[in-house]
């Protein structure tokens, strides 16, 4: 299928995954990213600022260090891409104006930050710390800490003195913010009054770098859509439900909707008939497949919760928030797949708490729960 008979409305996933990202019909132009930029351009202009990034259809969501242009995810360019997009990496970032706006602003800080060498002041650098610090894979983030700004999830602030400018950058752009109240109180209200300051300082006057390179653009992007989402998936794994699958499936094991509806309408059952045992009259004892011993993998794990999270706080040194979100997210994905404790409890919590103990080591030494980042 050539790329001028693409039609995105009508064609099949099937033929859309087999297609080159560079063939793909879209532009921002005539779509509603052509008013997000527009309102970025025109927040910008309303603080006096005379440099507007130019925006172009890119990978993901970018501004290439050293250049000026702000990259926006080819999928969002489309309702079809966008819905191939959630499907495959469960969400589409930046889809809605109110994420796509926060993303912009985000980005708009790392090329003001390039067009104006903003990173490179020592005023600048004193504020916010080097700009040459190694971006790690990943960053362990304080989640109380008032120094930082909060603009988009994760606490992205934490991640690198870039990111920190640029997300305080963001916050001061947001028509409405009303920062000064918000952060009252914050030692990140004195990093957006610098910004406050820095940007009056260039107010009306033109950037250094006006324009730049517009690295992986859509158009230079010769992958299909079937490769791209593959390669992704192996970057992005740890953040898939299916993360988890076959370790849990060691431990517990899993019902198919049938046997899961059974089980839960037996245990039901059970509860009412001893009830009925307590209540005074005549008794009858009724047994059932399920056992009472037998329990969900799910209940298990809440019930215990608290007491491996103490365990391996105590052996790693690690955060208690880390672990009780992993814990969080294994219960809820033994629940999805339906998972009951068949084997004795002290053996499936003696192997669940080894698991979570590996997936704490490799996050500690790593910053990846999985250990060391696979190839691509």
């Amino acid at each position: 299928m050539t790329p001028k008979h693409i039609d995105l409305n009508t064609i099949s996933e099937e033929h859309l995954l087999a297609t080159r990202i560079k063939d793909l019909p879209i532009s921002i132009e005539g779509t509603w990213l052509e008013e997000c930029v527009k309102e970025l351009h025109a927040e910008l202009k309303a603080k006096g600022l005379v440099f507007y990034p130019e925006c172009y259809l890119a990978d993901e969501w970018l501004t290439p260090e050293g250049e000026v242009a702000v990259g926006i995810p080819f999928y969002l360019a489309h309702p079809a891409l966008i819905r191939l997009e959630r499907r495959m990496m469960l969400e589409a970032e930046g889809e809605g104006k109110h994420w796509c706006m926060q993303l912009l602003r985000h980005e708009a800080g790392h090329a003001f930050s390039y067009a104006y060498n903003l990173h490179k002041r020592r005023d600048w650098q004193k504020v916010f710390g080097s700009s040459k610090e190694t971006y790690g894979s990943t960053y362990k983030f304080k989640p109380y800490s008032k120094s930082y700004v909060r603009h988009l999830d994760g606490f992205y602030a934490q991640y690198h003195p870039d990111e920190d400018f640029v997300e305080t950058f963001a916050v001061w752009l947001t028509p409405d913010a009303d920062w000064q109240k918000k952060y009252q109180g914050w030692k990140a209200l004195a990093k957006l009054q610098y910004v406050d300051g820095l940007m009056a300082s260039i107010k009306g006057i033109k950037p250094l770098k006006p324009k730049g390179k517009k690295l992986w653009h859509q158009k230079n992007l010769t992958i299909t859509l079937d490769k791209h989402y593959k390669k992704r998936y192996r970057h992005e794994e740890e953040e898939f439900p299916d993360f988890h699958d076959d370790q849990l499936r060691k431990i517990f094991t899993a019902l198919t909707d049938e046997e899961w509806w059974a089980f839960k309408k037996d245990r039901r059952r059970n509860k009412a008939s001893n009830a009925a045992l307590k209540s005074p009259g005549p008794k009858k004892q009724v047994t059932f497949p399920w056992g009472e011993e037998i329990t969900t993998a799910e209940d298990l794990i809440r019930e215990h919760s608290k007491n491996i999270l103490n365990s391996i706080d105590r052996c790693t040194g690690e955060r208690k928030y880390i672990i009780s979100d992993l814990l969080k997210n294994i219960a809820l994905r033994a629940r999805q797949l339906h998972m009951i404790a068949s084997q004795s409890e002290s053996v499936a919590l003696m192997q669940l708490s080894v698991y979570v103990t590996s997936l704490t080591m490799n996050y500690i030494h790593t910053g990846w729960f999985r250990g060391t980042r696979k190839r691509t």
